[in-house]
């Protein structure tokens, strides 16, 4: 994957890191790399973060810890192309990510894919944690019906607080950047090329 590349998988991997994990813009990566002695073109930055990221995060995937069986689910907006879409969330009882998926629409069926994505990823949960939402409250009560399993719904705000709080990390990740650019819905696999 790495062959015929002018620079060393390392330098390579590290430069897509140092982009996707701080808020640095690909100008900013240029001058970390240069201060450390490799010449790169931020240009060329930028098409090793869309050539590597989504490999960069199968193996993340692969290497995740287990979340636990405790669950706080809820969404969030963006802008995405100037437009608000809704970012379902979820973080386990600690705080850890368990998944998310980005929709156009806040409804039962955007609630049930995310639900789906999130079981299939991560095992089922024996608790759920959400606000008043209907939707959600709907997308795990029809999982329970077809799949035949007992998830329970606890609707608390207050016990929703780990996940709110946490909404505030991603608007200020996604605030100093120029904004997305581009909504594919596909995109569930590569979250980071919506």
């Amino acid at each position: 994957m790495f062959k015929g590349h002018c620079f060393p998988k390392e330098v390579i991997l590290q430069a897509v890191y140092f982009k996707l994990r701080f808020s640095l813009s690909y100008r900013d990566v240029e001058e970390l790399l240069s201060i450390r002695g490799v010449e790169v073109d931020h240009a060329t930055v930028q098409r090793w973060v869309y050539k590597f990221t989504p490999l960069i995060e199968v193996e993340f995937r692969r290497r995740k810890k287990l979340v636990l069986k405790s669950w706080r689910m809820d969404e969030t907006y963006i802008k995405v192309k100037g437009e608000w879409m809704f970012l379902y969330r979820a973080v386990d009882k600690e705080g850890s990510t368990v998944d998310f998926v980005l929709t156009k629409r806040r409804n039962k069926l955007a609630a049930h894919k995310f639900l789906l994505k999130a079981i299939g990823n991560n095992g089922c949960p024996k608790v759920i944690n959400i606000d008043k939402s209907g939707a959600n409250k709907e997308a795990i009560r029809t999982y329970n019906k077809r799949c035949l399993k007992k998830i329970r719904i606890r609707q608390c705000k207050y016990l929703n607080n780990r996940v709110e709080g946490d909404h505030r990390f991603i608007k200020w990740r996604t605030q100093c950047m120029l904004g997305f650019k581009n909504f594919n819905p596909d995109c569930s696999k590569t979250a980071f090329n919506c």
